[in-house]
């Protein structure tokens, strides 16, 4: 089951809220429990059972890792758990790929080649991963209390708002939350409005520029022209954008309505002015995760130069590895980790004296070939499709194909795609305690209301275009299905 689906709108959310404002406050954490996991195995089936040997395997380790133990001990422990976390995630995410890679291997030493039965991806299983991890990691730092009630780490672990797409949520985030919290009128509001926003996102935004980028991405390698390859590069990027920022802003939405408040994961990250800036934009709750359990237990940026740029490189191999198992996730990793490395140069040092509206230009650009790296299923096709990008194998060029994906309404599309990019609703909303603070009275009251009116039909426009979008059945992919 996924946010932007008919069932989750008009059945699941509202029989959940319903019954989680109506029960007793002993009672709904046990119903958030029964319908995350209700949630997960509407789509996963058996795989739930995947899920509850996570809880278990958590909550038991939490439990031996703050022990009294001699510190050999807690440290065995914590080896233990980790290990088990990674081995779960491992077999089920990259057990074919290390198989396939190895063939290779044994085939060109003339040995018969592994076989391996069909292994599905359990969807969110690298953010659920991720999330035990954090739990189990801070336990043994001393920085959380074990949890003794099973009942609240399975919900930690399992709750359905950021279960398959994030943000990913530390135990500390969320710790008082899960033990004691309320949903005033003001947060189901405000949970409602962040919600609708982010289904927008996705529905009217990300949607329409998949089935542009998919098109042209499908296309035969003798059918693809530099003005294509450009405009399937750009939606792409624009897509993955809405896509994932629309799922992280119904998450926080979907979060407020029950109480919790879920960090942030996006803050406008193509207008950055340098990769290092966009990784502080992007998907922020991934980034701080490898910041602090991997970049900085590996030394961070205080053993020298060289070290650094080995552990930034060593951070975005495993960043690229764990958002697929595929080799081109890998060198999108890496593409990110040089760019890292090439910026604490004195290369980047001019780099970062050019004009600002310039960085942040080339910075995009740069994002955009990566993005290719990323959207392409293997290598060469992301070599060959980067090469027309930049030009070579053109053989002229027909407008006629490129009118055949940009009709008015993808421009249109396209144009805001680009216009919500950029920090346009923080500046509407300055702009609107601005007028607020200079007028008062009467004038003050009519501004006011008139905000919140032009809200509440800004609201009711774009749930009403999602809402009949859905309806008639639109192009509505699910990118995590990879991940």
């Amino acid at each position: 089951m996924v946010f932007s689906s008919i069932t989750f709108l008009f059945f699941f959310l509202p029989a959940v809220l319903l019954l989680y404002h109506v029960s007793g406050k002993k009672t709904r954490n046990a119903l958030l429990l029964a319908a995350s996991l209700f949630f997960y195995s509407w789509g996963e089936g058996v795989y739930a059972m995947l899920m509850v040997i996570s809880i278990i395997i958590n909550y038991g380790g939490g439990l031996l890792v703050a022990g009294r133990r001699p510190a050999a001990g807690r440290r065995l422990f914590l080896v233990l758990s980790v290990a088990l976390n990674l081995l779960i995630l491992g077999f089920f995410k990259y057990a074919h790929f290390i198989t396939d890679n190895l063939n290779l291997v044994l085939s060109s030493c003339g040995l018969p080649a592994l076989e391996l039965a069909p292994v599905r991806l359990p969807i969110g299983i690298s953010f659920f991963t991720f999330q035990a991890l954090s739990y189990i990691i801070d336990v043994y730092r001393r920085k959380e209390i074990p949890q003794k009630n099973i009942i609240n780490l399975a919900l930690y672990i399992s709750l359905f708002p950021q279960l398959i797409a994030g943000p990913i949520v530390r135990y500390n985030q969320i710790a008082d939350e899960i033990e004691n919290r309320s949903a005033t009128m003001n947060d189901l509001s405000e949970g409602i409005q962040r919600f609708l926003f982010g289904l927008s996102k996705k529905i009217l935004l990300a949607n329409p520029l998949a089935a542009i980028a998919d098109k042209i991405f499908m296309l035969p390698e003798t059918e693809l022209t530099m003005p294509l390859a450009w405009l399937g590069a750009l939606c792409y990027t624009l897509q993955i954008y809405f896509d994932f920022s629309g799922y992280s802003d119904m998450a926080i939405g979907l979060g407020r309505m029950f109480g919790f408040h879920f960090p942030e994961n996006f803050n406008y990250p193509y207008i950055s002015a340098s990769i290092r800036e966009f990784w502080r934009r992007w998907h922020i709750s991934l980034s701080s995760w490898f910041k602090d359990y991997l970049y900085i237990p590996l030394g961070g940026s205080k053993s020298g130069s060289i070290r650094t740029y080995i552990n930034l490189l060593i951070v975005f191999l495993l960043c690229g590895f764990w958002h697929g198992a595929s080799w081109t996730f890998i060198v999108w990793g890496l593409y990110h980790g040089f760019f890292l490395v090439l910026e604490r140069t004195p290369l980047g040092a001019i780099a970062g004296r050019l004009w600002s509206p310039l960085r942040i230009l080339l910075t995009f650009l740069l994002l955009m070939f990566g993005w290719v790296i990323f959207r392409s299923d293997t290598l060469p096709g992301a070599l060959h499709y980067m090469g027309v990008m930049a030009g070579g194998g053109q053989k002229g060029f027909d407008a006629s194909i490129l009118s055949f994906y940009l009709d008015s309404k993808a421009c249109f599309e396209i144009f805001m795609a680009l216009l919500l990019a950029l920090p346009l609703y923080p500046w509407l909303r300055c702009l609107k305690q601005s007028l607020l603070r200079r007028w008062s009275g009467t004038i003050k009251l009519a501004v006011s209301a008139s905000v919140h009116l032009a809200q509440l039909l800004f609201f009711a426009a774009i749930s009403y275009f999602a809402v009949i979008s859905l309806a008639a059945g639109v192009y509505n992919p699910f990118i995590y299905f990879r991940f």
